[in-house]
């Protein structure tokens, strides 16, 4: 048996591009819905990104850019409220299909369960999110896909603190060295390479700037056979083999021996 066992996969905008026309829109139409005069511009939204998780993101917009209706009796209630609503939004986005894998990662989801890699999923998102978005992308069963589900439910230190790492690494009895992480920000990565995994960034429109020193590759998306993947750096990037069109299990079976 192989050093590399397990793949384990942040969600949002590494699974799928949720956030400029999932999360987002899902917030607007919330804050619409409370009578409140704010609106998040894809521009602004890729500046909230920087915080880690939806309240938390909410609470900075309200600490930094003052908008009109932040001075509600009780905050903390305003912002739970808002982000049960934004919630309610985002499920209804993901039953209308206006949210869809990223390039390649049903088939190397196909593949690694072929193949015996087990599989896993560390997101600060809230497991009613994930759940949704797995349910309409891929199938009625796919939480079952996953040995081991962390989110925000699990873990009270969301990245790029590494807690929900360290909990899914101990949930399956395995070693950071038997696992390899896909992350889409630095945020990301910071936690999966405090967490000790080598890790893969699959980087989006809004991620795609970023410093992602340490990454051992990083790609605009996993790729399929025709769609070619673009390979943006990493300290593995010099292993990857001419023409490889893909991430696929043979390339990391190849990069993870």
């Amino acid at each position: 048996m192989g050093r590399l066992q397990a793949l384990i996969f942040d969600v949002d905008g590494t699974l799928a591009d949720t956030e400029r026309d999932g999360h987002r829109v899902a917030f607007n139409r919330a804050f619409a819905a409370a009578g409140l005069d704010w609106h998040w511009s894809p521009e602004l939204y890729g500046e909230l990104l920087a915080v880690s998780g939806g309240k938390e993101r909410m609470r900075h917009y309200i600490r930094h850019y003052s908008p009109a209706g932040c001075s509600a009796a009780d905050p903390a209630g305003m912002v739970a409220a808002l982000h049960a609503d934004k919630n309610r939004h985002y499920d209804h986005l993901l039953a209308e299909g206006r949210i869809s894998l990223r390039p390649g990662v049903r088939r190397l989801l196909d593949e690694a369960r072929h193949e015996g890699l087990r599989l896993a999923i560390a997101t600060t998102t809230t497991r009613s999110n994930l759940m949704g978005l797995l349910r309409h992308a891929l199938s009625d069963d796919a939480c079952s896909w996953f040995e081991v589900i962390a989110t925000a439910d699990e873990v009270t230190k969301k990245k790029p603190a590494p807690h929900v790492y360290h909990y899914t690494l101990d949930a399956l009895g395995l070693a950071a060295s038997q696992c390899i992480a896909f992350e889409d920000s630095e945020n990301g990565l910071r936690a999966s390479l405090a967490a000790g995994l080598d890790t893969i960034v699959t980087v989006n429109d809004y991620t795609c700037q970023g410093e992602y020193d340490g990454a051992a590759l990083v790609v605009d998306h996993l790729g399929d056979p025709r769609q070619a993947f673009r390979l943006l750096g990493g300290v593995l990037a010099g292993r990857v083999p001419e023409g490889q069109r893909c991430i696929d299990v043979s390339l990391l079976r190849h990069l993870w021996p």
